[in-house]
């Protein structure tokens, strides 16, 4: 008996390993209680969650973008554009990776914190007991992770003949964090599940809506130009 009270307890995870372990619980164990307690977490902070997302982001679009700087590469050869200069541009499209992957996982960042704002004010209106820190946490808890496999999988995807397959388990994937997302809003606030699926979905649909009739209007503006700009790329025979 006292060597049992004299054995002494390992101390809980801290740093990355307990990031692991949230991130694990997260999607391998998903259920109220598993997100109501994430969300209790002493550190459940919104600075925290903004990091999570910022790395999980990065690692994301640094690969995706070496991934499509390639396939471009391969398209462009296939259709005879500027093949003189590929063989130079695979230290450019690395550059273009190495810079252009802060950038995205900044806008990544910006966008998880306006969107998480905007589904926990709609949850307090459905009267959810949660705060946006605790929301923030628990959800990047999912995205996170999320980031970090969708990359592999991207590199996955480019691999000739069955990479459509590795498509095919992205999308999968994408529903099932949806559906983890939606789980965790309910958990942290405490609220039934028609509430939570429309704190999570409206928010989701307006900037979806925004982003289509944005991209309508650029393409109204360019539209005129691109046969232009298609014909002067064109090879003459």
């Amino acid at each position: 008996m006292n060597e049992q009270m004299n054995t002494p307890m390992l101390p809980p995870p801290s740093g990355f390993s307990e990031w692991l372990s949230i991130w694990r619980d997260a999607l391998t164990k998903p259920s109220e209680q598993t997100f109501s307690r994430i969300a209790l977490s002493p550190n459940a902070k919104i600075t925290t969650a903004l990091l999570w997302v910022f790395l999980g982001s990065l690692i994301n679009f640094f690969l995706a973008s070496l991934v499509q700087g390639q396939l471009m590469r391969q398209m462009m050869q296939n259709s005879n554009f500027g093949v003189e200069g590929l063989p130079q541009s695979t230290g450019g499209g690395l550059l273009t990776a190495i810079c252009g992957a802060p950038v995205g996982a900044v806008i990544s960042v910006v966008v998880f914190a306006l969107v998480t704002g905007i589904v926990q004010l709609i949850a307090k209106m459905f009267g959810g007991r949660g705060t946006f820190d605790q929301v923030a946490y628990a959800l990047a808890a999912i995205v996170a992770p999320f980031y970090i496999v969708s990359s592999l999988l991207t590199l996955l995807s480019a691999i000739p003949y069955v990479g459509a397959c590795f498509g095919i388990i992205g999308l999968l994937a994408g529903l099932y964090v949806l559906a983890l997302e939606v789980m965790a809003v309910k958990g942290v606030n405490q609220f039934g599940w028609g509430q939570a699926i429309a704190s999570l979905l409206l928010p989701l649909f307006v900037f979806g809506c925004c982003i289509a009739v944005g991209a309508f209007a650029l393409v109204q503006a360019i539209g005129p130009n691109m046969s232009d700009i298609f014909n002067a790329l064109t090879p003459v025979p």
